[in-house]
């Protein structure tokens, strides 16, 4: 789905996965859910579009949509700091059990980026275009030869 802005429009769609330190599979029941509230929280608040999310004990899935203003490390940043500190608001047993102190996210991520088509349909259509070009300046180099 396309999105505007400004004087933009734009189909950004980002998948970010993250786990929690170490590892620990504490992503389930309570947790989950409050961690699923922050995030949509998080998404209304910013601005970004959450498309979908799922949450493993693990690690943590979410697609969403985000204007081109917004840097897609600045969109990490913000998902795993308030989520933390939200979740050992809420839960402070897991910070003592589980996290001695330290952060409830790894340092790591995954992000890749998604749209409506392929890599290589872009690169074709691109390729397309370059040769579109070429015949349109053929054409004007007929039209000039013919006037004079």
């Amino acid at each position: 789905m396309k999105r505007k802005i400004n004087h933009c429009v734009y189909n950004i769609n980002y998948h970010i996965v993250f786990c929690p330190k170490y590892r620990h599979k504490v992503i389930k029941d309570d947790v989950a859910e409050a961690i699923k509230d922050v995030v949509q929280e998080i998404c209304a608040t910013y601005g970004y579009d959450l498309i979908q999310m799922e949450a493993m004990p693990d690690h943590l899935h979410i697609f969403l949509s985000a204007p081109p203003t917004v840097a897609p490390t600045e969109i990490v940043k913000r998902l795993k700091s308030i989520t933390a500190n939200r979740i050992f608001a809420a839960f402070p047993a897991l910070k003592k059990r589980y996290f001695w102190g330290s952060g409830f996210w790894s340092r790591g991520y995954y992000i890749g980026t998604a749209g409506n088509v392929s890599a290589e349909t872009i690169r074709k259509y691109i390729e397309a275009q370059k040769s579109h070009a070429k015949e349109v300046k053929k054409a004007e180099s007929v039209k000039t030869q013919y006037r004079s």
